[in-house]
Parts: structure tokens; sequence; C-alpha cells
């Protein structure tokens, strides 16, 4: 019987044989690669017994066309009330609204974690000597930094009086005619997000955690950053982990806490991906790491991504890639990047020996050259097959 996800006074989440799991299909080429993934996940799950009961909710065009309203608050609602959801890509309404429906969902739900795993699967195109030396999971803050949206536009009355404070207060001067934004980061926001991929790190006998910041120029942003996530290691994790100043490098069995500069960070991950394990960074500094990554691996197409507050449980997975409307309806493109937000949906609900058959049957489709027609162009003697039909390859090798 279908049956709400709860969690219990411990924060541990209990999940049914069949739980109710929202899904919103997708803008674009949502339509094809929803149904190739469902696919999957459901032949998945009934391989260990399981089923899941699927709720559609809508957002973006098709919520738009139904409801007058890209986001509809049935749909927040769905995602706080069943804990767990996953969607296609939407798109992003143009000339005011909401900024992005997806920082939409992560600021409503307080979804603080932006889970990017990013591995190599053999036989995948690379434009790299080494992708398979690329294992890296990136915790990227989901809530502030630039993306809290505390911007108000040049010319405005909101940006003169802005301007105006920040003169007469603080003797900032800004050049006329300055869009200006505001860039938080608060120590709740940095702390609950490095303890997650501490515990990540710990919970996988993971060997290091990477903070990731441009704290050499915003010392009092990314800079604290920094400085928190240390202060969090040695007041939280001392017995467990340790920080490179405190170790001088050599953690003694522990997980090992280090830091590194931002932009020196996206030249060593080509250069030197195997220092690299889990990193912790903030909002802005994560999304660009997470699609530099991804095209060392293959690109976004197969690249997964959830959202999560781990404290309260909720999650919403999602493909990583745009809505390509042009290939919308045609049954082609890469459905990886969906069916793999799933395998991550799949872990956090405990359903760890379904995940793994997933990942074990896409590497095998794929290993056996069976690709859509992106992997297909770059690589020799592959037979090229539709997106629903990937997803058949896949269930076959389950």
């Amino acid at each position: 019987m279908a049956e709400r996800i709860t969690m219990t006074p411990e924060g541990v989440l209990q999940v049914p044989d069949e739980p109710i799991i929202p899904f919103i299909e997708g803008d674009g080429t949502g339509v094809d690669i929803w149904p190739a993934s469902r696919l999957v996940f459901d032949a998945a799950a009934a391989k260990h017994g399981r089923k899941i009961a699927w709720k559609e909710v809508l957002a973006g065009e098709k919520a738009f066309k139904e409801t007058g309203d890209w986001l509809p608050d049935k749909t927040v609602e769905a995602f706080r009330e069943h804990r767990i959801g996953i969607k296609g890509p939407l798109t992003t309404p143009v000339g005011g609204g909401i900024r992005s429906l997806n920082v939409a969902l992560r600021q409503i739900l307080d979804l603080y974690v932006c889970l990017r795993p990013v591995r190599w699967f053999t036989g995948v195109p690379s434009p790299v000597l080494h992708p398979e030396k690329v294992d890296m999971v990136i915790f990227r803050e989901n809530t502030e930094d630039v993306y809290a949206g505390l911007e108000v536009q040049a010319g405005t009355p909101e940006a003169d009086r802005l301007s105006a404070f920040l003169r007469d207060e603080l003797g900032w001067e800004i050049r006329p005619n300055s869009g200006i934004g505001i860039k938080p980061i608060s120590e709740l926001g940095s702390k609950r997000l490095v303890r997650a991929a501490l515990e990540y790190a710990l919970a996988r006998g993971r060997k290091s955690v990477t903070l990731v910041h441009k704290g050499n120029i915003q010392k009092f942003t990314e800079g604290a950053f920094r400085n928190w996530g240390y202060e969090l290691v040695r007041e939280e994790y001392a017995d467990v982990a340790v920080g490179w100043d405190d170790c001088g490098g050599d953690p003694g069995g522990k997980l090992l806490v280090k830091d590194t500069i931002a932009d020196i960070t996206l030249q060593q991950v080509l250069t030197r991906p195997e220092d690299f394990d889990v990193i912790a960074t903030t909002n802005l500094n994560g999304d660009y790491l997470s699609d530099a990554l991804a095209a060392q691996v293959g690109g976004i197409g197969i690249a997964p991504g959830g959202n999560i507050n781990y404290v309260t449980g909720h999650g919403v997975f999602e493909a990583t890639h745009g809505t390509a409307p042009k290939y919308a309806g045609q049954d082609k493109v890469n459905p990886g990047s969906l069916i793999l937000s799933g395998v991550l949906m799949f872990e956090h609900l405990g359903w760890a020996e379904a995940a793994a058959d997933i990942v074990r049957a896409l590497e095998a489709t794929i290993g056996d050259k069976v690709v859509t027609y992106d992997f297909a162009r770059l690589m020799d003697g592959a037979t090229e097959v539709k997106c629903s039909e990937f997803a058949s390859a896949i269930v076959d090798r389950l």
C-alpha cells in the first residue's frame, strides 16, 4: 500500500516499501527523459521487492499553461509533505517573476546542500587524458551567496538609496548607475554545509574534505566560510577529523580537512584530480566547479544532482542540464543525468542495493557501446539508440 515517507524524532527517515514520491516531468526534453528514467527506477525497485507510487506535480511551462503559475503552491506543499521528490529540467521564465524555479524550490524548502557527485563511467567519451582519476563529490551551499537574489537594478530608486546609504554609513563609493548585490555568507549556513560534507566523507571512508573559497579577496564572506569550516572540525569532529594546519598535512588516520582558493582549484581539478575527494564550497563556486568537473567525465548530460536538507530529510533530486527544447519529443537525448539523480534519491531513501544496481547496469550499457547520439558521435563502433531504448538497455542489464 502506498504510504508517505516520515521521519522519527531522532531524525531517521522511515521509508515504506511503496513510498509516495512526487515528480515533475520537466520542460523541453523532460517529456523524453522522465519516462525513460522512470522505467529504470521502477525496474530497480521491483528487483528488490519495492514499488514507487509516483505522484505528478506541476512546475514550469506545464504548470503555467494549466494554472497560470510557474511554481504552484500545491507543488511546493507536495514536496514538503512527502519529503522526497524528483524533477526534470525546468524553464526559467524570462522578464520578471521567479528568478529561477530551481533556486526558488531550494530556498523555499531550505534544501541547503546541492549534492553533485562526479565520476567517470568506463567508455564515456572525455576531453581529458585520464578521466578515471576524477572521483569527487561536491557539497555546494544552496541557499546563500549571490544566489540569495539580494540585488537592485542600476538606475532605480532602490539602487540610489542603497548607494547613498553605503556611502554615508560605511564610506563606500559606488560608481553611478551601478547594479548592487548583497552576498550573505552565514555561520549557520557554512557550518551545516561543511557538517554534511564531513558526515558524508566519514560514512563512506573518503580520505579528505577540501574547503574551496575565495577568502584571499572576499575575507569576511568566503574567508569566513573557510574559518567556520575549520572551527567546526575542531569543535565537533576532533576525534575523527583534523585540519591541515593542525596536522601539517599528516592526518594520522583521521579525515583530512584542507582548503584551497577557488580559481586555482579550477586548474588543479584538471591537472591533479586525484588530490580532491569531497569538496565543500559556497554557492557560486560550487556552480562553476560542478559544471567544469562534469565536462571532464562526459558532460552535464550524465551529471546527477540532489538538493537536500539532512536535518528534515527533505530532498529534491534533479537533472542538472537545461531543457533543450529543440530536441523535445524526439526521443533522442541522454537520460543519464536524471537516471543518476534517481540513484542519489535511492541512496537517500536507504535503497543502496537498488541504487548500486542502476549504476552497474548503466555502466555495463555504456561499456557495450549502446549509447544515445551525444556519446555515439564521439565513440568508435557505437550502437546509437533512442532515449527510451537506452533506458530499456539498462533495464535489460539490471
